[in-house]
Parts: C-alpha cells; structure tokens; sequence
C-alpha cells in the first residue's frame, strides 16, 4: 500500500504525482515538494489482456504522518472543481 495517502505533502509531492500519473490520474497542482530518499515498490500482474503495474511508495524520509490527507485533498477538489 502506498503510504503517501497519510503525508502531509501528498497535495503537493513530486513522487505521489508520479504515481497518480501512472494510475492514470491527472493534477493541476503547480505547487511541488521534492522528497527525500523515496522507494517505490512496483507490483506486476500478469492477466490475459497484458500486464497490469501497481505502483506504492513504501518508504520516504519526507514522510510527515497526516492520516485520511487524500480524503482531504478528494473532497478539496470536489469543492473547487
């Protein structure tokens, strides 16, 4: 699982933007953190249409924890959207 979804910098970090990119979301944010010392764990899942990737990250030095931060971000959006 990825940990980004409780860190205070997931609004505005570079990597969980990288991940969201990968999953197939798009972001508006122009505003970006730059963490420290990030590992991602990338899972492939072999089906009969291809492969499927599942990108998490699992460890960052930057980590601050803030728990339910993507609600909070999710329901921001709806707002201003």
């Amino acid at each position: 699982m990825c940990i980004c979804v409780n860190c205070r910098h997931a609004s505005f970090c570079t990597t969980y933007k990288l991940i969201q990119k990968q999953h197939g979301k798009k972001d508006i944010n122009k505003h970006l953190f730059i963490p420290i010392n990030t590992l991602i764990q990338i899972n492939i899942n072999s089906k009969s249409e291809g492969a499927q990737f599942d990108w998490d990250l699992i460890e960052c030095l930057s980590f601050i924890e803030k728990p339910g931060q993507w609600l909070i971000e999710q329901n921001t959006k709806k707002y201003f959207n």
